[in-house]
C-alpha cells in the first residue's frame, strides 16, 4: 500500500518560490514590510532585480577590477566580517597589511614605508591634508600668513582632487591642457607655483587617456625654482592607475621616490593591483614628511591603536587577497607578481590586447587614436569626421550590444575634443577586442544608413523644371533684347539732336 502524507496550506516549504504569495505580490519599496518572508524568497526577489544590472566585465569605462579567481572570492568571504580598525583583535590581518605597505614602499624605491591608508580616494585626501598641515606649520614657525594655501595640478585630474580642494579649503590652481597635449605641462605648472603652494600633484596615468605626466621634468624644474626662491615646494604623485604598471613595464622611468621632491605616492589596489574595489594606499617618503599631530590614538577597543583615516569602521576583504598564498609562501609584488601572477607577463598581455583594439580601430579609417604608447593600458579614440556623427551617439548605440564605452570632452583647454575610452583590464581578451571592433563597425554602418538622403526627382518633375527653366531663360532673353534695342534707338535719337543743335549755333543751314 502506497504511503502518503498531506501538508497544510501554510507549509511554505513545499511551494515553488515563484508560486509563493510573497513573489506574486509586490514587496514594499520604500517602507519596512509589516510581515516577514522566507529567506529564499527574499533572496530571489532581490536577485531578480539585480539581474537588470549590466555585466561588469563589459563595463569598459571603469578602471576597477571586475574578475578574480574563485580562491580569491573564498578569501574575501573569510575576511568580510572583520572590522580591520580593531587591530588588537585581528593581528594577522594587520601583519598582512604591513607587508603590503612594505612591498609597495620597496616597489616605489622608498627609503622606508611609513604610513598607509585604505581606499585610493581617501588616500588622496589624507596626502593632501598632510601637505596642507606641514605647510601651515612651517608658515606659523616663520611668522607668515597661513590662511591661503593652494595646490597646483593639471586640469586632467580625477574629481577626488577637486573634492580635496573644496572640502579642505585649498585654492585649486589648474594648468589647462591643450589639443594634442592632454596632461599637465611641467613648465606651466612650475610657473604658477608660489610661496603658498602646499605641493604640485602629478598624475601617473591620466583618467582621460591613460598618459603618464613627466614627473622627472617636473622635479628638475621645481628643484631649480626652490633654489632661487628659497621655498621647498614638494611633489605628490597620484599613481592610482600607473603605480602598478610603470615599475613592471617601464622600470627605468623615474617618477617615484628616486626623485628627491616626491614626498608621497598613492596607489590603488583595485585598479591595476588586480583586486576588487575597496583597497588603496598612500606611502610617505619618511616619517618627517608626515605631520605627527594628524595621528589619533584610540584605546577603547582593547589596546592603544594609532589611526589616520577619514572613516572608522572598515572591512579589509581585499588585504588577504592582495598577497595571496601561492606554493605555501607569500609572494612579493616584485619580481614574481601580484596575486601569484607574473606581473610583467600580465601587463604585457594587457598591452597586446590594447594594441589589437588600436589596430582594429585604425583599420576602419574612421577613428584617430588619442592615447599614448607610454601609459596605462587605455585606448582613447575620437572620430576623424564629426560632420554627421558624434562620439556620444556611438557610445549610446554600443550599449545595445552590451558594451559600456564612455564618451566625454577633454578637460579645460581642449573641451572641443571629444573622445571614447576603453580601459583594458585583465579580463579583456584579444577576442573581446576583435568583437568590440566588429560591433563598432556595425554601429558606424547603422549611423551612416540613418543619414537622410534627399528624395530622387521623378522624370515628370525634371521635365517640368526643365520647361520652367527654358521659359524663364527665354523671357530673360526677350527682355534683354528689348532693352538693347531701346538703348540703340535712344543713342541714335540723342545723336541727331546734338547735330541739329550744333548746326543752329553755327548760324548756317546744314542738312544732315
Amino acid at each position: 500500500m502506497a504511503l502518503s502524507k498531506s501538508f497544510s496550506e501554510s507549509d511554505v516549504s513545499i511551494h515553488s518560490t515563484f508560486a509563493s504569495p510573497y513573489v506574486r505580490n509586490s514587496a514594499p519599496r520604500f517602507t519596512i514590510p509589516n510581515n516577514s518572508m522566507p529567506k529564499d524568497v527574499a533572496f530571489q526577489i532581490i536577485n531578480d532585480e539585480l539581474m537588470l544590472d549590466r555585466n561588469p566585465r563589459l563595463n569598459l569605462a571603469s578602471f576597477v577590477t571586475t574578475w578574480m579567481e574563485p580562491e580569491c572570492d573564498m578569501l574575501i568571504m573569510d575576511s568580510i566580517n572583520k572590522n580591520y580598525v580593531d587591530m588588537d583583535e585581528y593581528p594577522v590581518t594587520t601583519e598582512l597589511q604591513k607587508r603590503c605597505v612594505n612591498m609597495i614602499a620597496n616597489l616605489f624605491n622608498a627609503p622606508l614605508g611609513d604610513s598607509d591608508a585604505a581606499v585610493s580616494s581617501e588616500a588622496i585626501m589624507l596626502a593632501g591634508l598632510a601637505f596642507k598641515r606641514k605647510w601651515q606649520n612651517k608658515r606659523k614657525a616663520e611668522g607668515k600668513p597661513y590662511d591661503k594655501p593652494n595646490i597646483v595640478m593639471g586640469a586632467n585630474v580625477q574629481v577626488c582632487w577637486e573634492k580635496f580642494a573644496r572640502y579642505f579649503e585649498v585654492e585649486l590652481k589648474e594648468v589647462k591642457v591643450r589639443e594634442g597635449y592632454y596632461v599637465m605641462d611641467p613648465v606651466q605648472a612650475v610657473e604658477v607655483v608660489d610661496e603658498n603652494t602646499i605641493c604640485v600633484a602629478a598624475i601617473l596615468g591620466s583618467t582621460y587617456n591613460g598618459e603618464f605626466e613627466d614627473v622627472k621634468l617636473l622635479n628638475d624644474l621645481l628643484v631649480e625654482k626652490n633654489k632661487v626662491s628659497g621655498w621647498d615646494t614638494p611633489i605628490h604623485v597620484d599613481a592610482a592607475s600607473g603605480g602598478f604598471i610603470a615599475p613592471f613595464l617601464y622600470p627605468e622611468l623615474e617618477w617615484d621616490f628616486r626623485l628627491p621632491l616626491v614626498k608621497s605616492i598613492n596607489v590603488s589596489g583595485h585598479k591595476y593591483g588586480l583586486v576588487y574595489a575597496g583597497i588603496g594606499w598612500v606611502i610617505w617618503r619618511t616619517k618627517e614628511d608626515f605631520p605627527e599631530e594628524l595621528i589619533f590614538h584610540i584605546n577603547y577597543l582593547g589596546a592603544d591603536q594609532p589611526t589616520f583615516t577619514l572613516n572608522f569602521s572598515e572591512g579589509k576583504k581585499s588585504i588577504p587577497n592582495w598577497i595571496k598564498p601561492n606554493n605555501c609562501s607569500i609572494l612579493s609584488t616584485n619580481p614574481v607578481g601580484l596575486r601569484g601572477i607574473p606581473k610583467r607577463d600580465a601587463e604585457l598581455s594587457r598591452q597586446d590586447n590594447a594594441m589589437v583594439l588600436k589596430e582594429g580601430l585604425e583599420k576602419t579609417g574612421r577613428f584617430r587614436i588619442v592615447s599614448k604608447k607610454m601609459g596605462v593600458p587605455v585606448v582613447a579614440f575620437s572620430l576623424k569626421d564629426r560632420s554627421c556623427h558624434e562620439e556620444f551617439k556611438v557610445s549610446e548605440m554600443l550599449r545595445r550590444f552590451g558594451w559600456i564605452v564612455p564618451a566625454y570632452p577633454m578637460p579645460e583647454g581642449a573641451k572641443d575634443v571629444l573622445v571614447l575610452r576603453v580601459v583594458i583590464r585583465e579580463d579583456f581578451s584579444g577576442t573581446l577586442g576583435d568583437r568590440l571592433v566588429l560591433d563598432i563597425v556595425k554601429v558606424m554602418g547603422e549611423l551612416d544608413s540613418s543619414i537622410p538622403i534627399p528624395p530622387k526627382k521623378s522624370e515628370r518633375m525634371v521635365r517640368l523644371e526643365d520647361g520652367k527653366k527654358e521659359t524663364s531663360e527665354k523671357k530673360t532673353a526677350e527682355v534683354t533684347t528689348k532693352r538693347e534695342i531701346g538703348s540703340y534707338w535712344g543713342n541714335i535719337t540723342s545723336g541727331r539732336s546734338k547735330v541739329r543743335l550744333a548746326a543752329n549755333v553755327g548760324g548756317g543751314s546744314v542738312n544732315v
